[in-house]
């Protein structure tokens, strides 16, 4: 079998959803050409090999490149100064209501250009990428007029012109109430659904529809509206869903067969179900948990009990998750919500490609798939979700290169 190049001597952790554990591998190879795993197993049985360039991985751990499936990369500005409020007593709520939260980001993000989004993005991409990142989900979501909505999508996808990453990208119109449709909810969301979602659909610019549904976002009733709008453009739905409250939005995003329903803090039994029902995948954010001093955990065991996939993510953003370190997302998952170092990085890997709607392409270590890889400088993948502060990455592969 004629392959491109052939990665030797390395210990796999395939995170095959058919082996046990991580699948784990001790005397692995895996084969790639045009940019596609051939093989990915041991070395004693597999195929002969006939490869233009072999690598020495020295005894490494190769595991599937990371995925984050949650992020807010691209936004004009910080918001440190709310940070120094919330230090001193005030809640995201009351920061919000106030003016500031996600409509402080929008008129940051509205007063800066596209080339500016690009420029001011790339760095915390760059971060991601050297931890062993080769695929990322970016939301809009700070421009919340046309306009400014296909500036940040388009932003989003320059970036994965720039850098040798899979950028996948979320129409998030439904984030917040824009100032100028202040007391007029239905208004904004007639626009979304109207004028938005048609516009970012014509020009192919997003890969799925989010809402926040939420006390401070958007009803229930509303959510319904985007996500059968997005759903009349034949885009797949995910939902921001009981961070602040139930409201029940992540059973309305099974409803609808969402990817994902993300956050998910007051998720209750219900909701739980519909979710494993639907096959929506569970994607937790710790950094946004730790952040905000959240105090009620995601109901794990219950996710757990259901077979509901649990995704883990950095929620990047500016307000809420100011985190581009998806390694120490792992330790947060773990210390924070008690996850599994299996759990973990499956939540980083097959879930989370699973919940951006590329498990047949990414995520795992099986032949067919991207051949997107890290290769760690570690004894053993619990170091992954053990350290802090510490990236083990030796060599990061993306799409074969």
């Amino acid at each position: 079998m004629r392959c491109d190049r052939l990665w030797r001597n390395a210990r796999l952790a395939t995170l095959a959803p058919d082996r046990p554990l991580l699948g784990e591998i001790d005397r692995g190879v895996v084969a790639a050409a045009d940019g596609r795993i051939l093989y990915a197993g041991p070395e004693a049985g597999a195929p002969q090999l006939d490869a233009a360039d072999t690598v020495d991985c020295q005894g490494r751990w190769i595991t599937p490149g990371l995925i984050d499936p949650h992020t807010h990369l691209v936004h004009g500005g910080d918001r440190a100064q709310e940070f120094e409020l919330r230090l001193a007593g005030a809640s995201y709520e009351e920061i919000a209501r106030a003016g500031g939260g996600i409509v402080s980001t929008m008129a940051s993000t509205r007063a800066v250009t596209e080339d500016q989004l690009v420029a001011q993005a790339l760095p915390r991409l760059d971060a991601l990428i050297a931890e062993g990142v080769t695929t990322v989900e970016i939301k809009s979501g700070y421009g919340l007029a046309l306009e400014h909505e296909l500036k940040s999508l388009r932003a989003a996808r320059r970036l994965g012109a720039m850098r040798d990453v899979s950028i996948v990208t979320t129409f998030l119109g439904a984030h917040a109430l824009p100032p100028e449709f202040a007391g007029d909810a239905e208004g904004y969301i007639d626009l979304v659904c109207r004028e938005m979602i048609p516009a970012v659909a014509a020009e192919r610019l997003a890969d799925a529809v989010d809402a926040f549904c939420e006390g401070i976002g958007f009803t229930p009733a509303q959510t319904r509206r985007v996500f059968e709008a997005a759903r009349a453009h034949g885009l797949p739905v995910k939902l921001h869903a009981e961070q602040l409250s139930n409201l029940h939005g992540a059973a309305l995003a099974a409803e609808f067969g969402a990817l994902s329903a993300d956050h998910l803090e007051h998720l209750d039994t219900a909701g739980v179900a519909a979710m494993a029902a639907a096959g929506t995948v569970a994607t937790l954010l710790p950094g946004a948990y730790y952040f905000v001093r959240e105090t009620q955990s995601p109901p794990i065991a219950p996710l757990r009990a259901a077979g509901v996939p649990i995704a883990l993510a950095t929620d990047s953003n500016p307000g809420t998750s100011p985190l581009t370190s998806l390694l120490l997302t792992l330790n947060m998952g773990a210390t924070l919500f008690r996850l599994t170092v299996e759990e973990c990085l499956a939540g980083v890997t097959r879930n989370a490609a699973r919940a951006l709607g590329v498990g047949g392409e990414t995520g795992t270590l099986e032949a067919g798939k991207r051949c997107d890889l890290a290769i760690w400088d570690i004894e053993h993948p619990a170091e992954l979700v053990y350290r802090m502060g510490f990236n083990p990455l030796h060599a990061r592969v993306w799409r074969g290169r």
